[in-house]
Parts: structure tokens; C-alpha cells; sequence
């Protein structure tokens, strides 16, 4: 690696590290910063990487204005057996950032010029803030103040992480005046935005054959209700041929649930207009209001670039895991899907997942009857089920399995066990996560014996 237009490398922590956040702040694409990899681009690891961390996080929350909580990601990685802390910088929305001992001007503003941050010309300082969005969700005052947040403070909980007295203000759910703005107001438990499944006969929009509507609460748990449903709908198909049989999914899930977290997370609700999620027979279509970013290119968008529209939602998503690390949504669905399933106009941004297939009832009976009674196994996934005592992580199974080679356990193994529904995750709805674990189904425990 060479640092870049979008890379920096820091030997270790250093007074400019505000300097060089605020420069990828102030750019459209943000950039990563490595802290633990010198100059030439070796690693030599930094001492305590999780005290490194809390500092580091301290530091870009106090010194850096507007607040930049919720547009950076701090990731510990290994290379050459080092600790190493990579730093991801989305463009910020509310530019020019500064960093608050200087104020705005060339000492506290910067931005990118080739491998380095270079002060910013205090013309280009005026234009930016005479542009500054200030219509923007954390600015804007909640239509209402007497807000309950019991369903956020639930989810907060589930993964221990109680919120104390001051959380209102700690997730910028405050305005500069004091009031509750309308972050607060999409995570309070009860509110007027509206959030709709629908699921039609056929290929438009002529004949709704069921209609959900989960909105008019807390924002989060609309998102897990959303993607609980369509979780439900995203049903198995299966197809046996003489050779093999072969079940699929309607839609990649990983794909499924990142444009799911995507639509919520950065939907323009300055118009209190939702996203909206519609099913047909041969597609899932889903809608954000609001197209891309002003300064962000359609290349940049699917190179996994970002310019996070609501940095207050996507703190508290990420809060919550529901986002894993910034800018992996958009290239996690490109991995399944390509890039004309995209959509972009004026005032929107549409995501269609096409489905593997269309069936009909009669199909589905016959399918359903097909994986109780014909189930086929590879010889791999009999050998997987046969070491299974419990829940196990993947490096159990595979140790278990004397397997070294992770990508061949995974897709000879692991993956048709897990499709077959003979193998589930005990986090589903984080399938990538660090701490996933497997267990046998009912369906995969009789297999076990068979």
C-alpha cells in the first residue's frame, strides 16, 4: 500500500490526526487513515490498540466541529501479526469541518491535496459555509418536545449498552438551542412517519395482494420489523435435477438486509417521507427518498465512497450493529447484484433485487414436500453435520473438520448446510459477525442420524 489521495499512514497517534480527519471530512469521498504503519507502508502495530481507540474516538468528538460523531468508524486489524487501527473518514455533510481550538480558518480548516492536508483557502472556507445544509435533521426542531424514548433505550439495553441521563445530548438528539430535534423525534416510540410493505399480484402496481404498515414509532424498530418481514418473505426455492439438488433464496440475504439498513439510514426525512418497500412476483423494490449527495459521483457511490446524509441516525445504527463499519453496505450488495440495480432520478434512489424465480402455490406445496422427503446431501455437508455437538464457531467446525483452507470450508461446507436449513446462525441478523456462531436445526438434527 502507498498513501493517496484517500490513504494516509501514521506511525502512531499524533498532534495531527485532527488535521488530517478534518481534510477528509471536507472532501467528498472521506479516505481511511492507519495508524501503526510507517511512512513506506509497513506495519510496526501501536502498543495498546484498545486504549489507542478511546483515545482516539475522545479526541475527534472534542476538538472537531460540527460534530463529526457518527461519519467516522475506528476498526482494529492484523497484518504481519500487528496490531493496527484503521480509521474510516466519510465526506461529512455539514462542511467546512475545523478543528475547534482554530476555528474557521486556514489554521483549523483543511483538505485533501494529493497525499496530504493542506490548509483550506479562506475564500473556499466562505463558499462552503454560505452553502452549509443547515435543513438538516439535527438542525431541524421536533414538530413535537414532550418525546418518550423507552423502545431505544430497550435496544440499547439488549446489548448492554445502558444509556444514562445525558443520552439526548450524547446522540445529538438536542438542537444548538436545546429543544429536541427530529432525530429525536424518528427515535421517540411514537410519531407520524409511516413505513409500508406491500406485496403485489404480478409485475405492477395494479392488484395489492397485502399491505403492512410498521412506522408511527421508534425508527429502529421499524428497521427490525421491516427486515423481520421481509426476512419471512425472502422464502427457499429449491430445483432437482438427476445430479444435484439446489436451493436459493428469493434474494441474497447480506445484499437483502444492507439495502434495508441502507434506505433507512440515509432517507432524506426533511420531507417526513419514508422509505417504502414493495414486493412482485419477480422483484423486491426498494425506495429512499432523496438521490445521492451533492459532491458525490455515481463511481464514487459503488466504489463504497460515502457522504452520510443523517450522521445522528447512523451513529446510533451503528450503536446498535446494525451497521457493521462505514462505506460496506453499497459493495456487500454489488457482490450479489450489479450496479443497474440502482436507480437514480431527481428526487430518489430505488434498489431492485431481482428474484431467483416465480412460483406458484401448487410450486411451493411441491417444493415444501420436496425438502422434507428428497433431501440430498453433498458428501461435505454429511461431514459437517457429523461433528456437530453444539454451537460452535467457525474455526471449531473447521477445526473439527481438519480443514485449513477457510474459503472451501465456507462454500462447500458451511454455506449449502445453512441454505439447506439444515445449519443456523446464532446471530442471523449479522450473518459477517465476529462473534456468529452455528448450531443444527431440528431438520439438520435428523439428518445428523440418518
Amino acid at each position: 500500500m502507498i498513501e493517496n489521495k484517500h490513504t494516509e499512514f501514521k506511525q502512531k497517534v499524533t498532534p495531527e490526526l485532527e488535521k488530517e480527519v478534518v481534510a477528509f471530512l471536507n472532501s467528498n469521498e472521506g479516505g481511511v487513515i492507519y495508524i501503526g504503519i510507517d511512512k513506506n507502508g509497513i506495519p510496526v502495530g501501536v502498543t495498546d490498540a484498545d486504549q489507542e481507540q478511546l483515545i482516539i474516538k475522545d479526541r475527534l468528538k472534542t476538538n472537531i466541529l460540527p460534530s463529526c460523531l457518527g461519519l467516522f468508524d475506528l476498526i482494529i486489524e492484523k497484518k504481519n501479526e500487528k496490531d493496527i487501527i484503521k480509521i474510516i473518514v466519510a465526506g461529512g455533510y455539514e462542511k467546512p469541518y475545523y478543528i475547534k481550538k482554530y476555528g474557521l480558518s486556514e489554521k483549523g480548516a483543511f483538505i485533501r491535496v494529493g497525499s496530504s492536508a493542506e490548509p483550506m483557502p479562506t475564500r473556499q472556507i466562505e463558499q462552503l459555509f454560505s452553502k452549509r445544509i443547515r435543513n438538516s435533521i439535527g438542525n431541524m426542531k421536533s414538530p413535537k418536545q414532550a418525546l418518550q424514548f423507552q423502545q431505544l433505550h430497550i435496544y440499547y439495553q439488549s446489548i448492554g449498552k445502558a444509556l444514562n441521563e445525558q443520552f439526548a445530548r450524547n446522540l445529538e438528539l438536542v438542537t444548538e438551542e436545546g429543544s429536541y430535534n427530529y432525530v429525536a423525534y424518528l427515535m421517540n416510540d411514537i410519531n407520524n412517519i409511516s413505513v409500508k410493505v406491500a406485496r403485489y399480484q404480478g409485475l405492477n402496481r395494479v392488484e395489492l395482494a397485502e399491505s403492512n404498515e410498521y412506522g408511527y414509532e421508534s425508527l429502529i424498530k421499524a428497521t427490525h420489523q421491516v427486515l423481520d418481514k421481509l426476512n419471512l418473505e425472502n422464502r427457499t426455492l429449491t430445483k432437482i435435477t438427476a445430479k444435484q439438488r439446489k436451493e436459493q433464496r428469493l434474494w441474497n440475504a447480506i445484499a437483502l438486509r444492507e439495502a434495508v439498513i441502507n434506505a433507512f439510514v440515509h432517507n432524506d426525512y426533511t420531507k417526513e417521507v419514508a422509505p417504502k418497500f414493495e414486493i412482485f412476483d419477480d422483484r423486491l423494490e426498494i425506495t429512499s427518498y432523496g438521490s445521492l449527495p451533492e459532491g458525490l459521483s455515481k463511481e464514487e457511490f459503488f466504489e463504497g465512497y460515502s457522504i452520510i446524509r443523517n450522521k445522528e441516525l447512523m451513529r446510533i445504527f451503528k450503536d446498535l450493529d446494525l451497521v457493521e463499519q462505514l462505506g460496506s453496505g453499497i459493495p456487500r450488495i454489488l457482490q450479489a447484484y450489479a450496479q443497474d440495480s440502482f436507480h437514480f432520478s431527481e428526487n430518489f434512489l430505488r434498489v431492485t433485487l431481482p428474484s431467483i424465480g416465480s412460483v406458484t402455490q401448487t410450486e411451493q406445496d411441491t417444493q415444501q414436500d420436496t425438502q422434507q422427503d428428497t433431501q440430498q446431501d453433498t458428501q461435505q455437508v454429511k461431514e459437517l453435520l457429523k461433528v456437530f455437538t453444539g454451537v460452535h464457531s467457525r474455526s471449531e467446525l473447521q477445526e473439527m473438520l481438519g480443514l485449513s483452507d477457510r474459503e472451501n470450508f465456507r462454500q462447500n461446507y458451511l454455506q449449502p448446510a445453512i441454505q439447506a436449513g439444515l445449519v443456523a446462525l446464532s446471530i442471523p441478523d449479522k450473518p459477517t459477525s465476529q462473534n456468529q456462531k452455528y448450531y443444527l436445526t431440528e431438520k439438520g438434527k435428523k439428518h445428523q442420524k440418518t
